[in-house]
């Protein structure tokens, strides 16, 4: 008898109930994440009356794939480049409500009698509303067009780097069992300087191997080297002390950066499906219904804590932000839940062993619930805001309208702070990049030379030689390379003030770069006077040097900003901002009345008040196009106006048909190539193929004769038909034997 691994019979057990909760849950137009939680709570081991899975440990490492793909795919998503952009409404709004949840989280759970390390985790959980969740709501409601709705996904990108460094300082927490001030600034050090030294690398190499090897790149290799390249991050990011959740992380927002990113996603979505659906089966599998029923009252109260927790601390931070009050009653009520994020912080607290039982499954029953409220909170937030604006007191509403338009002017920053600025980022970003040097160089390249090419005192010399060789670029640009050269000449002439200071910042870059050198020679020599000679000499040698090394670390920075702004400068779209409206993105339904017509035909300034910033067809960008620009299927067009005009519009672009005409009632299906013989009898016999009727009356179109073993492809529509043509039709297969046979 064939014996099948208990795995498989596992994963098809689970794989199985998944697809009949999530065909369910798809009915009854429910998150299929809640489909897969319930799922695994069928299948774990507190329901008995039907088949359990056996081998949980198994189905814990491929959850635990499953937390790479789900974190792989967000950060796709996330984007160094989109965080940048996000601006201050987005950053203030999630800091505020990151805090205020951590905070709301610890009290709450130490307000109920749990432990310190419960109530720290409860906090985390609560702080990270789901991405997943509020996409799938915006897109079911269809308010992506809505002002708010740009802030909210602001927001969310900037949680997903809080809650990787909520992993990073949860799990160093968990580890050392106590709040050790020195040993969390060492790992948010440590996460800062590898999340740099990661970014700064993966846009070098990541980009450039991807446009040397584009020509081989099919869809079957793009999908196997995006793995890899996500697995070797995962790799890299445990060999260093951090999770495999963060390492995939990283890559996946090293990959969004790229021309390909949206191709990859496109071919990684199904492994993603595949194994996050494992993930949430998995998170169902931990839940034990006797747990629920005793912590109902717990459960409530966290609920209750999330929803209003959320939407105040929300609210608040967008108005903090400058946001006007509907735009955060909206942003806050949008946010007023959790969702993965939360359950892979529970599972962390799970898997170090230092949370109870009980507070991975209230967790889960939390999200469940607020996943549920989610859509109708959003429907709720415009007549929300209604009720305030009605019954607030007028001075608070035109104090709050004052202090919006008072935040939303242009602010220009002084030259010095662009010279700060810029002075910071150097320093931060090579001394990074030195250090990092410096720890390959006598950690693996001088045990490797001296192994296997020169031992001895020689191998030293040799590696400390090279390793200097590769700083040196880096030395010039921390310690020589002139930044921001207007600024400067600005301040430099300003003499009884500025130069004091600014001589004192040359002065703290040259030390700087002595310092990295000494640093260095330091971990092969420690005489004193080897690191007095060296440090001469390499100074020396950058001052002689220096325009050659300014070519070569110039072509090196270009390489990385070309690599940086490629995406970006592909899809480039004009920023417009003008008060109270924003840009939205609409695509022309090939069915819509707008396409083939003229901007002038469809005067959708004069009837709706939007304006047409930018029509994106294909590859081509049309900026402010002009009025005798005509509009074709699928175009992308970028509108401007308000959420009501959006929402009026958004109508009209996606179009309708009606179903009364033929054409549209007319199955696909019913539409083939057919063969037919001409005889004698035949009602087209001695015709033309034009004056035969068949186009109009078969919805027919003749596509090859075949006469006397001879092939005729396409034939004219003057041809006659005769005896005993084979004609071949593309056509409706009941009309066209009624004609022809």
């Amino acid at each position: 008898m064939i014996h099948l691994p208990v795995l498989i019979t596992d994963l098809g057990l689970i794989l199985a109930a998944a697809g009949v909760t999530t065909l369910l849950f798809k009915r009854i137009k429910q998150p299929l994440v809640l489909g897969y939680i319930l799922a695994g709570l069928l299948v774990g081991p507190h329901i008995k009356f039907i088949p359990t899975v056996t081998d949980n440990e198994s189905i814990h490492i491929w959850a635990e794939i499953g937390v790479i793909f789900l974190l792989f795919s967000l950060g796709l998503e996330f984007s160094f480049k989109k965080l940048v952009k996000v601006g201050g409404s987005a950053s203030i709004t999630a800091i505020v409500e990151v805090v205020f949840m951590l905070l709301i989280g610890f009290v709450a759970g130490k307000a109920m009698g749990w432990s310190t390390m419960d109530s720290i985790f409860l906090g985390g959980i609560l702080s990270v509303s789901s991405t997943t969740i509020i996409i799938r709501a915006f897109e079911e409601l269809g308010v992506k067009h809505k002002k708010f709705a740009g802030l909210v996904f602001g927001v969310l990108i900037v949680e997903d780097l809080v809650a990787i460094l909520l992993l990073v300082l949860l799990s160093t927490l968990a580890l050392s069992q106590q709040f050790a001030g020195a040993q969390m600034l060492i790992s948010i050090l440590k996460l800062a300087f590898f999340l740099v030294l990661w970014f700064i690398g993966g846009i070098f190499l990541v980009p450039t191997f991807l446009k040397a090897t584009k020509k081989l790149m099919n869809d079957e290799t793009m999908l196997v080297v995006s793995i890899a390249l996500c697995l070797l991050m995962v790799l890299l990011a445990v060999k260093v002390g951090f999770s495999p959740a963060l390492g995939a992380f990283i890559m996946g927002s090293i990959l969004a950066e790229t021309t390909q990113a949206e191709r990859i996603e496109h071919l990684t979505k199904s492994v993603k499906d595949l194994f996050a659906a494992i993930f949430f089966v998995s998170v169902g599998m931990l839940i034990d219904p006797k747990i629920l029923v005793d912590y109902a009252v717990p459960i409530l109260i966290i609920t209750l804590a999330t929803i209003l927790g959320k939407f105040l601390s929300s609210g608040m931070g967008a108005l903090i932000s400058g946001q006007p009050l509907k735009t955060s009653v909206q942003t806050g009520l949008s946010l007023a839940q959790i969702g993965e994020f939360s359950f892979i912080i529970a599972t962390l607290g799970v898997s170090l062993k230092v949370t109870s039982d009980f507070l991975y499954p209230i967790a889960v029953a939390v999200s469940a619930i607020t996943t549920f409220t989610t859509p109708y909170l959003i429907k709720a937030s415009e007549p929300f805001y209604f009720f305030l604006e009605r019954n607030l007191p007028k001075k608070w509403v035109e104090g709050l309208n004052r202090y919006s338009s008072s935040t939303a002017g242009i602010t220009t920053m002084s030259d010095w702070k662009i010279l700060l600025k810029s002075y910071t980022f150097n320093i931060i970003i090579h001394s990074v990049i030195l250090t990092a040097i410096v720890f390959l160089g006598y950690r693996y390249l001088q045990p490797f030379i001296t192994a296997n090419l020169i031992d001895g005192n020689n191998g030293i010399v040799v590696s400390l030689v090279l390793t200097l060789v590769i700083m040196t670029p880096f030395l010039w640009a921390l310690a020589i390379r002139r930044i921001e050269r207007k600024a400067y000449s600005h301040l430099w002439l300003n003499k009884k003030y500025t130069r004091g200071p600014l001589v004192a910042l040359e002065i703290l870059r040259i030390a700087l770069g002595i310092f990295f050198v000494g640093f260095l020679i330091f971990q092969f020599y420690n005489t004193w006077l080897a690191i007095a000679i060296a440090i001469i000499l390499i100074v020396s040698g950058m001052f002689i040097f220096s325009r050659k090394l300014q070519g070569f670390y110039n072509r090196l920075e270009s390489r990385f900003l070309l690599n940086l702004n490629e995406r970006e400068a592909q899809n480039k779209q004009p920023e417009i901002l003008p008060w109270d409206t924003h840009l939205a993105e609409l695509v022309i339904a090939p069915e819509s009345k707008l396409v083939g017509q003229t901007l002038v035909e469809l005067s959708i300034r004069e009837k709706y008040g939007v304006n047409i910033a930018l029509i994106e067809r294909g590859k081509i960008m049309i900026p402010t196009p002009g009025r005798d620009e005509r509009l074709f299927p699928n175009d992308k067009v970028l509108v401007i106006g308000t959420d009501n005009q959006l929402a009026l519009v958004k109508e009209l672009f996606e179009g309708s048909v009606d179903e009364n005409t033929e054409e549209v009632s007319f199955p696909k299906k019913d539409m083939t190539l057919q063969k037919v013989v001409i005889n004698a009898n035949s009602p087209v016999y001695g015709q033309s193929i034009r004056s035969s009727g068949i186009r109009e009356t078969t919805q027919g179109l003749v596509v090859g004769i075949e006469r006397k073993g001879e092939r005729i492809l396409n034939p004219d529509s003057n041809m006659v038909f005769e005896n005993e043509d084979v004609v071949w039709i593309v056509g409706n297969t009941r009309k066209i034997p009624e004609l022809l046979g």
